[in-house]
């Protein structure tokens, strides 16, 4: 997987990986060393802790329900078949996001205030939003500063720094008593998102989520991205804080001349472009020199003055006679509506349209929702639209997620399958995945968090635990089975000899990530979901695989003797045949030849 997702994953595999690794180091080594200095049991001890020992009550409980599932297998079969269409069934419909919101204290406001406001108005509009914050209970400082980027002068920015988490509450509570408060402010539009320690893409946009609309033709592009625009701000169970980056109502002033009036004064064009460029331009006039340092010297109309179109009317323009006249006696000054900025991706007219998430909705939900809006304000196909951003990247990764747990079970699978030669035992162990992965997602539903990334790296560490306890019970029916045991027989034992090896790895893991399932701590909103997948699929696949692979065990034990007997029979089943019809025909080798029936008969 490659991207950013991938590197992400890349770093979990490692880590395992190494874990694993050292793990196995010293189980093999330093444990077994341990265990023949420290250890010392007698055979009282030996018989206490035998399986089925009369004060082992959980083992007794245990083999009696293991007992009554043998009995009933097809019954067990048949929630084991309704665990796993449950498990897909819920991956399908849970709700898919892509990296939980983070609350570390902070929040990005991006303010947007009417197209045509000078860049002082901006100011005293930025002023009056800094002092709503400061005034919040929750907010422990703000700093701001007016003018965005592009020549954007009706944009600013605000950074706010939120108090201590114990002194306020969540994140989202905080923001919509901010955006509340902000409605009074007359003249700006305040869009907010909480500062993420992972923010993917490199596109600035006012809200945490872009969609780019492109078309070839610009103003029919924009025409689409604004009915889009105005769908999903209509929206407002889906989708909030809506905003765009187009701006084509700014006002603009076009000079317009007269050229048939400037020539019989004597002007042409590059003598009204000097005359313009003195005045608005940087111009150098002269270089004034000092003791130590040269200055230049800038020539331009008075900065205190308000300059308004009829005021540019009135500047005096030099004849070819060498006569002074007003820029008004042979131009006139046209008021328009225009473009602010001009926004292109890949040489392509685009608009980006950014939005943020209510509280509740998941990101993939909300992709599904853009598509159905498209087709309800009736999108022509010669507009595209794309994510951008972290929206990008979301959809990118939900292509992989499922390639990513699919090659996991196939790896899995592979290396058994060495390991035991056998086509059949790894698919006995790796049924425990679907009861995994209902709780799993059972336990994320309740909680009600999303199907993230973070929770299918969850999902991907159950796999690995979850087919432990698997080898564990297998291995040793196979052990067993080969003493002559038969199927039900070898795997009753095993379940009872590995019943506590198998609780106390669960418990074990279980203990090592309720803590992260409790969500305690700095930035714990991001590791929150691995400890509830985690918590959830173990719960859940203790409780059905202690019962669910014992009868999946005996069912392909029984179907490989079966297997063995079908392959058998059709191998001699030709020499039966031959034997039946009264030909020779041998079995053995060359010169082994069946007797004849009618000598068979005689003797």
């Amino acid at each position: 997987m490659g991207g950013v997702i991938g590197r992400i994953f890349n770093e979990f595999a490692v880590v395992v990986t190494v874990a694993i690794l050292a793990s196995m180091f010293v189980s093999l080594t330093l444990t077994p060393m341990l265990c023949s200095r420290l250890l010392s049991v007698t055979k009282a001890d030996r018989d206490k802790h035998a399986p089925g020992h009369k004060h082992d009550i959980v083992t007794r409980g245990y083999d009696r329900l293991l007992t009554f599932c043998l009995r009933h297998t097809f019954l067990v079969f048949l929630v084991f078949v309704g665990t796993a269409a449950g498990s897909v069934w819920l991956i399908e419909v849970s709700p898919k996001g892509f990296f939980p919101q983070e609350d570390i204290g902070q929040i990005s406001v991006t303010t947007i205030a009417r197209q045509d406001i000078s860049y002082d108005a901006m100011v005293k509009l930025q002023n009056q939003a800094a002092s709503v914050f400061s005034r919040s209970p929750y907010v422990s400082h703000v700093a701001w500063s007016a003018g965005g980027g592009n020549n954007a002068l009706n944009q600013g920015q605000l950074y706010v720094q939120l108090k201590d988490k114990s002194q306020r509450p969540d994140i989202d509570k905080v923001l919509s008593d901010l955006r509340r408060q902000l409605a009074v402010v007359p003249g700006i539009d305040a869009y907010m998102q909480p500062v993420q320690n992972l923010r993917l893409g490199a596109r600035s946009s006012a809200s945490a989520y872009q969609l780019v609309v492109q078309g070839l033709d610009t103003g029919l592009t924009d025409t689409w991205a604004q009915k889009l625009n105005d769908a999903m701000a209509a929206d407002h169970a889906n989708f909030t804080d809506v905003t765009s980056d187009l701006q084509n109502n700014s006002l603009q002033a076009t000079l317009v001349v007269d050229r048939d009036k400037a020539a019989s004064l004597g002007i042409d064009t590059d003598t009204l472009r000097s005359s313009l460029y003195g005045g608005f331009g940087t111009e150098q006039v002269s270089t004034i020199f000092g003791s130590a340092d040269s200055y230049e010297v800038i020539m331009e109309l008075d900065p205190n003055i308000e300059w308004s179109p009829e005021r540019m009317l009135a500047i005096q323009v030099r004849t070819a006679s060498g006569s002074l006249v007003p820029l008004g006696a042979f131009a006139r000054v046209d008021r328009t509506a225009g473009a602010l900025t001009v926004n292109q991706l890949g040489q392509l007219p685009a608009v980006t349209i950014s939005y943020n998430l209510p509280q509740g909705v998941a990101l993939g939900d909300s992709t599904a929702r853009i598509a159905a809006l498209k087709e309800q304000i009736g999108m022509p196909p010669a507009i595209s639209t794309s994510f951008a951003g972290t929206a990008k990247t979301f959809q990118d990764s939900l292509a992989n997620q499922g390639l990513l747990i699919g090659g996991a079970i196939l790896t899995i699978y592979i290396v058994l399958g060495i390991l035991y030669e056998s086509f059949i035992h790894p698919l006995t162990i790796l049924t425990g995945l679907p009861s995994a992965v209902l709780g799993a997602v059972v336990a994320l539903r309740f909680a009600g968090m999303d199907l993230s990334v973070i929770a299918v790296i969850g999902i991907l560490m159950l796999i690995g635990i979850v087919k432990k306890n698997g080898i564990m019970m297998v291995d040793v029916a196979l052990e067993l089975r080969r003493e002559g045991m038969s199927a039900k027989e070898s795997i009753h034992k095993a379940c009872l000899m590995r019943f506590r090896p198998i609780m106390m790895t669960t418990l074990a893991a279980l203990m090592g990530t309720f803590p992260i399932a409790l969500g305690t701590g700095a930035s714990a909103e991001l590791r929150q979901p691995l400890g509830v997948a985690v918590v959830g699929g173990l719960l859940a696949s203790q409780a059905l695989t202690l019962f669910v692979t014992p009868v999946i065990y005996v069912y392909f034990e029984n179907f490989s003797g079966w297997l063995v007997s079908f392959f058998s029979w059709k191998k001699n089943r030709p020499a039966l045949h031959a034997v039946e019809s009264g030909e020779q025909a041998s079995l053995f080798g060359p010169e082994d030849r069946l007797i004849e029936p009618q000598k068979a008969a005689a003797e």
